[in-house]
């Protein structure tokens, strides 16, 4: 355990900095997919408890909902049921827990050799671009399934426009510790015109008790859901490794050999599973908070376990949960365009990052294939179990990884993509 040099209010008043740092991104993954905001913040503090108790308080990280699952859990929670959803996200922390294994045996590059770069990329980029409608329809003023008018059209992209102008204003021109505050700013923005065109119902918020217990969603078992979720956390257990190593850097320390990477994957995952017990999204390693320790330069990872028991205590105050959920489809709407979109560009990056070679045909077959496979929609049936979307997409991939031939040579050709389907004159 970590002696504490600073007196413990600055520790609190650290704790409480970072837990605001971290809110937008908190609550947002909640309202997206219908989930109770509470849970999110009860999952996400008990969640980081657990994970600085695997990591034996070592390491200065804040386990906040992950962005990774917001389209998978939109999709089951409308297919198979919001406990169902829950059970797929429960199974889902395994994979954690299975790679926190085979790191220790095998060390990270085993991990990097079954799923490179041009396995997580494109999967992705399904994971951002495979609900995009979704967000367009909310943005235009209806349910996500575009069945619903919610918002008279005009209206509705007027606030979707406004909010995603502020979002978007605020990541590229805000400075110091607001340009880490982009989400929350366009949410509040887009709130405060909602409320003047008189969008906001304040009724519920008026019912709502200040002191509420927060509702628990007990996880079901379904086969169909727990295909579906598994793959899903492919991409979060390697942005695990990458937030790792940045913290490491931040702070100057090598969290991969002390604790050890085991570990840390390993808190992440019983966290994931926790969260799901109780009815909350999954959480992950947030880089807002590593970009908060960096500019801040509080190290000291008992600053997290008062953001996580800030966390815990504000998802006891039923008010707030009843405005979070007063927010209208609109808002929402024009955000979520940017965050899929911004999740899709990280797949992007990932590719661009590690040099895949798209001139090679082997790599040109694995992104193809894996894009088509999850934006188009493609299911398969598999022991009276249906395939698709991202379950589908990483299965694949790391198929098609594993099965396809090594490139010797890069091609060279005038019309690189043609020649590498063997499709050039």
């Amino acid at each position: 355990m970590i002696e504490a040099k600073e007196p413990v209010w600055r520790q609190a008043l650290s704790g409480a900095q970072i837990l605001f740092v971290a809110f937008g991104a908190l609550v947002l993954v909640p309202i997206l997919t219908g989930l109770n905001p509470s849970m999110a913040l009860l999952g996400a503090g008990i969640g980081t408890l657990i994970f600085q108790l695997t990591t034996k308080r070592t390491v200065p990280i804040f386990l906040g909902s992950s962005f990774a699952f917001i389209a998978p859990i939109i999709y089951s929670t409308q297919t198979w049921g919001l406990p169902a959803t829950m059970g797929g996200l429960f199974v889902a922390g395994f994979l954690y827990l299975i790679l926190s294994f085979l790191i220790y045996l095998r060390g990270v590059s085993f991990i990097h050799r079954l799923m490179p770069a041009v396995v997580v990329g494109p999967i992705i980029m399904v994971i951002g671009l495979g609900l995009a409608g979704v967000a367009v329809n909310m943005a235009m003023g209806k349910t996500g399934d575009g069945k619903i008018v919610l918002v008279e059209y005009q209206t509705a992209l007027l606030v979707a426009g406004v909010s995603l102008a502020t979002t978007a204003a605020v990541a590229t021109k805000a400075k110091g510790i607001f340009r880490l505050l982009p989400v929350l700013s366009g949410v509040a923005v887009g709130y405060i015109l909602s409320v003047c065109l008189g969008l906001v119902d304040f009724s519920k918020i008026a019912q709502a008790p200040w002191i509420a217990v927060p509702s628990l969603v007990a996880p079901q078992w379904n086969w169909s859901a727990i295909l579906f979720m598994f793959p899903v956390a492919l991409a979060p257990a390697i942005e695990h490794v990458g937030d790792v190593v940045a913290i490491g850097a931040v702070t100057g320390k090598d969290y991969t050999e002390k604790p050890g990477l085991h570990r840390t994957m390993l808190g992440d995952g019983l966290a994931v599973c926790c969260a799901a017990l109780i009815g909350g999204p999954p959480v992950t390693t947030y880089a807002e908070v590593t970009g908060a320790v960096m500019i801040t330069r509080c190290y000291n990872p008992v600053i997290m376990t008062w953001a996580a028991c800030f966390a815990v205590a504000m998802a006891f105050f039923g008010k707030f949960n009843a405005i979070l959920q007063s927010i209208p489809a609109p808002v929402m709407g024009g955000i979520m365009m940017l965050l899929f979109g911004s999740i899709a560009s990280v797949g992007l990056s990932t590719l661009v990052q590690a040099k895949v070679d798209m001139h090679r045909p082997r790599n040109l077959v694995i992104v193809s294939l894996v894009l088509v496979f999850g934006i188009g929609g493609l299911s398969i049936n598999v022991a009276g179990q249906h395939l698709h979307g991202v379950s589908l997409c990483g299965i694949a991939a790391i198929l098609l990884n594993l099965l396809l031939p090594k490139d010797k040579e890069p091609v060279q050709d005038a019309e690189p993509e043609a020649a590498a389907l063997g499709l050039a004159d």
